[in-house]
């Protein structure tokens, strides 16, 4: 996959310089053989470089990628005998929620996720990521259903937010958040909640309250798109990079403030280079956190989550020392 992000120009031109020599094959003299191994080191180095110091800005155009593994794609790396399940009961299918129980580590696990979809007529259909309200009642359904058979459950965010159209506003899009919100806090199971790209505004929280909250390296999670902030701050959405900066949205920004609990690693160049080694990080992680949830009885499960929520933010009153 070539690098085309905006940062990544010193890459490109190593790469290029790579498939110049590499295109000689067998023609390769001694001299050139030892130029293709330096430059192959040097992007190797550059690359581990220039992703150890993203700004927050070059964070999200990396969550945003469009070669970035989806929630689909993980589901096929990651799980066995996975089984897609539909429709929320009341009025529809919403093709953005995607989930189902699956094979997971020897045992039954309850996954839900939100799909951008590949190409422009599978994106038009799970409106890339924005969650109408019939898909937060889908996942409702689907934690609800795991709950009765005691399935833990793994949430995977990738949203750019809630679909805010007039006609979700009229079907109940605040209220289909909120009852995800409040079943969430309560449910008698395991939960892990995974930001694999975008995690934005009340989109990604609607599957965002969990025992355990997780973010690989170069996804992002904000109250609202740095486009948006600008917006609304500066009234110009050009001001986004000064935005993402200062909002902290960043995986390691946001486990400073103690509103995650691990970070997920990524292959160098992020999560698009190399889907195979994004899904064994991911499923390793996974696998360490739901065995230490699995080993909770159900009052440690439920006192912790309570203490985790309650914990979460923090502040002062006027005139008293935080």
């Amino acid at each position: 996959m070539a690098y085309d992000l905006p940062f990544e120009k010193p890459l490109a031109d190593l790469e290029a310089r790579i498939a110049k020599l590499k295109r000689k094959g067998e023609r390769l003299k001694a001299d050139e053989r030892a130029q293709l191994q330096q430059a192959e080191q040097e992007l190797q180095q550059l690359t581990q470089e220039i992703y150890g110091k993203l700004s927050a800005w070059q964070t999200v155009m990396v969550a945003r990628h469009k070669d970035r593994p989806h929630a689909i794609d993980y589901l096929n790396l990651i799980c066995d005998a996975f089984f897609e399940l539909h429709g929320d009961r009341r009025a529809a299918d919403n093709p953005t929620i995607v989930g189902g129980p699956a094979n997971f580590g020897g045992r039954t696990v309850m996954f839900i996720g939100q799909e951008k979809g590949r190409g422009l007529k599978d994106q038009r259909l799970r409106h890339a990521g924005q969650t109408h309200p019939e898909g937060h009642r889908k996942a409702y359904r689907l934690m609800q259903q795991a709950e009765k058979f005691h399935f833990p459950i793994v949430y995977l965010i990738d949203t750019p937010g809630a679909s805010i159209a007039l006609e979700d506003e009229e079907r109940g899009q605040a209220t289909s958040v909120a009852e995800n919100l409040y079943l969430m806090a309560s449910l008698k199971v395991p939960t892990i909640s995974v930001i694999i790209g975008e995690g934005g505004s009340g989109g990604a929280l609607a599957l965002g309250i969990a025992d355990r909250v997780l973010m690989q390296a170069y996804s992002y999670y904000t109250v609202a798109s740095p486009e948006s902030a600008a917006t609304i701050m500066w009234r110009d959405a050009k001001y986004a990079p000064e935005a993402a900066e200062a909002m902290q949205i960043t995986a390691r920004q946001v486990k400073t403030h103690g509103l995650i609990d691990d970070i997920i690693a990524e292959p160098a160049g992020g999560a698009h280079k190399d889907h195979q080694a994004a899904a064994l990080l991911l499923k390793e992680k996974l696998l360490v956190h739901l065995q230490a949830l699995c080993q909770l009885s159900l009052d440690e499960l439920l006192v912790q989550r309570y203490s985790k929520l309650r914990s979460v933010g923090r502040f002062a009153e006027p005139g008293i020392a935080s």
